[in-house]
């Protein structure tokens, strides 16, 4: 098996469908008014950086690092069910870390869903604790707002 974590668009077909298969199943878990997720344009923003993993070449786990003035944004975390359980989301988030530090950033933040229990598990591994709502989320039932110090 083959892993390489690379920068690139999400307008890359098989990133596309990718994206699309995260966006299908927040929009499954979540309301409209909770789902905070990137479009495909928003990802292809100046400042976004959009990670993907792809395990034998195949697109398997994205990441983005948004970054803002003061902090930076982790977004788009999602790894394909077929290639769940081999550590993909903790290298991509790795990256996104490194990726934040090298710009200068000293804070990473992020958003979840109350739901996503083991997306949870990889932040809090990753040294991620809780905060209130940060930049233009509002607090809502299903959301949870986590950072890193960097």
């Amino acid at each position: 098996m083959t892993v390489s974590i690379k920068l690139e668009k999400p307008q890359t077909p098989d990133v596309e469908t990718l994206l699309r298969e995260s966006h299908t199943l927040m929009q499954a878990l979540f309301s409209p008014e909770e789902n905070h997720f990137l479009s495909l344009d928003e990802l292809a923003a100046d400042n976004i950086r959009l990670f993907i993993a792809r395990v034998d070449g195949d697109a398997a786990g994205s990441g983005a690092l948004k970054l803002m003035s003061d902090y930076g944004e982790v977004k788009s975390m999602y790894t394909h069910r077929q290639f769940r359980g081999r550590g993909l989301a903790d290298e991509i988030l790795k990256t996104i870390i490194d990726v934040a530090r090298k710009n200068g950033l000293s804070v990473l933040r992020l958003e979840t869903g109350d739901l996503l229990h083991e997306a949870q598990r990889l932040y809090s591994r990753h040294g991620f604790i809780e905060r209130g709502p940060f930049g233009e989320y509002s607090d809502n039932d299903s959301s949870i707002f986590l950072e890193k110090l960097l």
